[in-house]
């Protein structure tokens, strides 16, 4: 069991958010840069942090934990704040909310229509909150991460990038060793990922020698068919700061923005970063003072209520919300068991052996989906809606699909009874029951089946299918409405 005190995690926490801003306004005036550069510090007015996106987006995220709780959290959760306290409309911020405007849930809105952002930075430059919410909980942080990238980046590497920075960022906390990190964080992704090959092309050219701007040259031929402001680069500038840097913090931050491009989320999530790893003492007392502890806001609808406007209060409302993040399952109670990482008077990290943040299964799972799905979440049962394609159809045409059903733990088996409430004219042909056994008996615990839809002589812009779900005995089906475009 490993123990965090909260002064312990106070300290880290608001390093994170301080080397965020640093980082942030360290690079922002770069923004865009595709030469090489050479700076020495700031190029913006002291005691004035710039604003970024990075870490407003953030601010809203916590507000749906807060509002809601963290078990309320997903991507359709998500989405709604999106829409409601979100402003920018560029890039994928755009395409995500005008996919969700049209009736696409997430992951389908972050990837139907973003060809040349689903694989951008947007999502991998606001993990802090999830790593800060469950520090030393790898595997709880990398899942809100995912569930956060989809809605603007789908199944793309974007979302892998999220996923693989959220899990450096939330074992930071108790794993100091830069090596490490990164192996932790590969180890969270899918080895043949475009972010996996940058991250491996910076170490292996880092341990061949090879100078940082030969590395950085290469990382742009390497990911040069992807074009600018593209996750696999920009992390990899990540990487190369923190390899390069040795762990200095000026000279890792400093690396990471000469690289150009993306330069303010470099600078701020490696600032993060080595936050979180470090603690206050890893940050320049000069760098901090020049930056201050404001927080300015460029992308939140202030007029549905405050957000924090500062680092220090931005720490205490993450800090008041760790007691529900990090509790232990009544379950676990129950059966006199003690969570793997918990809130305690004194730290002990004699239980950490970094071996247990490795593991490749909610990678695996991932990459096994088709990249135009979604999951419908239900009381007793979830339903995975898979398209062959995307999901557009012209009058007459037809769309294939998978429904996979996964119950719940619950000891039993199921009937489930289908229902499909289509426009008039069209049809969805496959079975109209599906059966699932028990988790945990012989058979597979889910049960999965293909049908085809067929549509009539006309199709609306926006059209959808409802399906209804039931299992007999139980009061309340589960309501999945099929969107497709015309």
């Amino acid at each position: 069991m490993i123990a965090l005190s909260m002064s312990q995690l106070r300290d880290k926490i608001y390093a994170a958010w301080i080397g965020k801003n640093i980082g942030g306004t360290l690079g922002t005036p770069y923004e865009g840069t595709h030469d090489l550069l050479d700076i020495q510090g700031f190029a913006s007015k002291a005691g004035e942090p710039l604003p970024n996106d990075d870490l407003d987006l953030q601010l809203a995220w916590l507000r749906a934990v807060d509002e809601l709780g963290p078990q309320r959290v997903n991507s359709k959760s998500l989405s709604e704040y999106w829409l409601s306290y979100v402003t920018p409309n560029w890039n994928e911020y755009g395409v995500c909310k005008a996919n969700l405007r049209a009736g696409l849930p997430a992951p389908l809105s972050g990837w139907v229509n973003n060809e040349e952002w689903r694989n951008s930075n947007g999502a991998w430059i606001r993990t802090e909150v999830w790593a800060c919410l469950y520090p030393a909980m790898v595997e709880s942080a990398i899942r809100f991460a995912y569930e956060d990238a989809s809605v603007d980046h789908g199944l793309g590497e974007g979302t892998w990038a999220a996923i693989f920075v959220a899990a450096m960022e939330s074992a930071a906390f108790v794993v100091s060793d830069i090596r490490t990190l990164l192996q932790i964080g590969l180890s969270k992704i899918p080895e043949d990922c475009r972010v996996a090959r940058s991250a491996r092309l910076v170490q292996e050219k880092f341990d061949a020698g090879a100078p940082w701007q030969e590395t950085r040259q290469a990382l742009i031929e390497d990911s040069r068919d992807l074009g600018w402001f593209q996750a696999p680069a920009n992390v990899g500038f990540v990487v190369l700061g923190l390899l390069y840097g040795e762990g200095d913090f000026k000279r890792s931050l400093l690396l990471a923005v000469d690289c150009g491009d993306d330069t303010d989320c470099t600078g701020a999530t490696l600032g993060a970063l080595l936050g979180i790893r470090g603690g206050l003492a890893a940050i320049p007392a000069d760098w901090r003072a020049y930056i201050g502890d404001g927080i300015k806001s460029i992308c939140l609808t202030n007029g549905h209520g405050a957000f924090p406007t500062d680092c220090a209060m931005l720490t205490d409302c993450i800090c008041n919300l760790l007691p529900v993040t990090m509790r232990t399952p009544h379950a676990s109670l129950l059966r006199g068991e003690r969570g793997e990482v918990v809130l305690a008077e004194e730290m002990d990290l004699r239980a950490v052996d970094p071996e247990r943040f490795f593991g490749r299964d909610f990678a695996e799972s991932l990459a096994r989906r088709k990249p135009n799905s979604f999951t419908a979440e239900g009381l007793y049962v979830d339903a995975l809606v898979e398209y062959a394609d995307e999901p557009r159809i012209q009058p007459g045409g037809t769309l294939a699909f998978r429904l996979t059903l996964t119950p719940h733990t619950l000891p039993e088996q199921k009937n489930f009874r289908l229902r499909f409430h289509a426009p008039e004219g069209w049809r969805v042909d496959g079975p109209r029951s599906l059966f699932t056994a028990a988790p945990g008996s012989r058979c597979t615990g889910h049960a999965a089946a293909d049908f085809t839809l067929v549509a009539g002589d006309s199709v609306p812009p926006l059209a959808r299918v409802l399906l209804e779900i039931e299992s007999p005995g139980r009061p309340a089906p589960l309501l999945v409405a099929l969107p497709f475009l015309g």
